[in-house]
């Protein structure tokens, strides 16, 4: 399973990597621990060298998160709001989840930016309120960055500590990381099939 996965990794290059990132920023198909872990590995392989990835890594990033940046800016509350009612149930957002994150944007400012890159669960969504609030864009985009370049740096070294160090545990690295996927899958197809939009869960309440 781990050499699938690096087969993959490997085999799209540093523009794969663009795409993935950018993808799961967006949509939640592979997390980012998975891609830019696996990165590293390859990395302590031989296969990527560490800046080309970081930066590919980054790029991609940014360019998912810019894509939420966009809607949020471009579209306003009138726009988006129909929007997550028709296709949360595919992105997995209710539109309670845009209303906390916009107060919560509110309440710790454009920093939230930067310090959402290292949370699980904020991290993609937060940019849809900065740009509901029209960040600026030059300023979402260097906080997105720098954030995202941190972040990478981390999961980059983390999987190249484990290439380096622990070469015999990259078997089970590979089926944990599968483990990962089936549970991250599971958990999104429970999310779509029961979500609800909102006049139905405002009428139940």
């Amino acid at each position: 399973m781990d050499k699938w996965i690096l087969a993959v990794i490997e085999g799209g290059g540093y523009w794969g990597i663009v795409f993935l990132m950018a993808l799961e920023n967006i949509i939640p198909p592979i997390p980012s621990e998975v891609i830019m872990g696996f990165g590293g590995v390859a990395v302590s392989r031989g296969a990527m060298d560490f800046w080309p990835l970081l930066l590919a890594g980054t790029v991609g990033t940014v360019i998912g998160n810019y894509a939420w940046y966009w809607a949020g800016h471009m579209w306003g509350y009138e726009r988006t709001g129909p929007f997550i009612d028709r296709w949360g149930r595919w992105l997995t957002i209710e539109w309670e989840d845009v209303e906390r994150a916009s107060r919560f944007f509110r309440n710790h400012g454009h920093w939230v930016v930067f310090f959402m890159r290292f949370s699980p669960f904020l991290r993609t969504i937060i940019s849809l309120p900065a740009g509901l609030s029209h960040m600026g864009r030059t300023r979402f985009l260097i906080f997105t960055a720098a954030g995202a370049t941190v972040w990478n740096v981390i999961l980059i070294k983390a999987g190249e500590w484990l290439g380096d160090k622990l070469a015999e545990a990259q078997h089970w690295l590979g089926w944990g990381t599968a483990a990962f996927l089936v549970i991250s899958v599971a958990l999104y197809i429970w999310r779509v099939l029961s979500w609800k939009p909102r006049d139905q869960r405002r009428s139940r309440g």
